[in-house]
């Protein structure tokens, strides 16, 4: 559980950083922009945007991760998102490094 704590925290921490993008359409367009290394979708999330947002994933070999519900990545960015983008790899791999160890 303190995992999760951290790597929700390193959400937030990029977030202040500049680091995400969030929201389904601006990941989309940042992913066809090769700027997104990462992409956090809610856990809870509807069907239908979980495909919209692979399909751009997928064509552009970014990964996604779906760990965390909606309102944990809401209390990390300070905003209702369910869609984050990450456009630092710093960022990402410690985001992954985090999961890895057990969220």
């Amino acid at each position: 559980m303190q995992n999760r704590q951290k790597a929700v925290n390193l959400l937030g921490l990029a977030m202040r950083a500049g680091k995400v993008v969030t929201g389904t359409e601006t990941v989309i367009a940042d992913l066809k922009k090769k700027k997104v290394k990462l992409v956090v979708l809610a856990s809870d999330l509807q069907k239908n945007t979980i495909e919209k947002v692979s399909r751009a994933a997928n064509k552009n070999n970014v990964s996604m991760i779906s760990e965390f519900t909606a309102v944990e990545l809401e209390n990390a960015v300070g905003k209702k998102r369910k869609v984050l983008g990450l456009t630092d790899s710093g960022f990402c791999k410690a985001l992954v490094k985090k999961i890895n160890e057990g969220v």
